[in-house]
């Protein structure tokens, strides 16, 4: 069994984030889900960065550090979009992570210290023509050059939070793919997976 902390997205703690934690807890891990919105949630990115913008990036990114505090150190940090914030800073500067799954989005590898640290595996996962990724696509695959175990996974689309099951922009085949990637990793960490994360389907792993 592997730990996860999965930080939700710019719309909240939606459902869909839910049923998403819910498919790795059904595969055998246990994942916590903290609220970093207090119970909000919203029906469009905009009212999200709406809300982000009157509370602070950096004390939402904050909030999500904290609540790490109480848990192992040994998780494997997982993030939707926004969430990809606090996981990555988690992941890059909180001994012992044991992995990072980040999704939808990717910070530059400078933004939390010099290099990704050694032993952390890590995955990362969008649609190649999603234009939010777009601005990130360059510190993901700097981050898939720079460690040699790191994995860029694109998928067919454009939308973004492509994975949340609640909202319009859900693409039922590419999240299937991408949650039995995930379940694979979370796998191999606790060494019951054959990991071979092989690319079939529609992803592509560009690596």
């Amino acid at each position: 069994m592997a730990e996860v902390v999965l930080f939700h997205h710019v719309q909240g703690l939606t459902s869909g984030v839910a049923a998403f934690a819910d498919e790795l807890r059904a595969a055998g891990h246990t994942v916590h889900t903290p609220d970093l919105f207090d119970g909000r949630t919203f029906d469009s990115l905009e009212e999200g960065m709406a809300y982000v913008r009157q509370v602070g990036f950096g004390e939402v990114t904050a909030r999500g550090v904290r609540a790490a505090d109480a848990l192992p150190r040994d998780v494997v940090h997982a993030g939707f979009s926004l969430g990809v914030v606090p996981a990555q800073e988690l992941a890059q500067t909180r001994a012992g992570a044991r992995g990072a799954l980040l999704m939808h989005a990717c910070i530059p590898v400078s933004e939390f210290g010099a290099a990704w640290p050694a032993g952390v595996p890590v995955q990362v996962h969008a649609m190649e023509d999603d234009a939010f990724f777009a601005e990130d696509a360059e510190a993901a695959r700097a981050l898939v050059a720079g460690s040699s175990d790191a994995e860029l996974f694109l998928y067919p689309g454009e939308q973004h939070l492509f994975a949340d099951s609640s909202l319009s922009s859900y693409d039922p085949d590419a999240a299937m793919l991408l949650t039995r990637r995930a379940v694979e990793f979370l796998d191999v960490l606790d060494g019951d997976g054959d990991g071979d994360g092989d690319g079939d389907g529609d992803g592509r792993n560009p690596r």
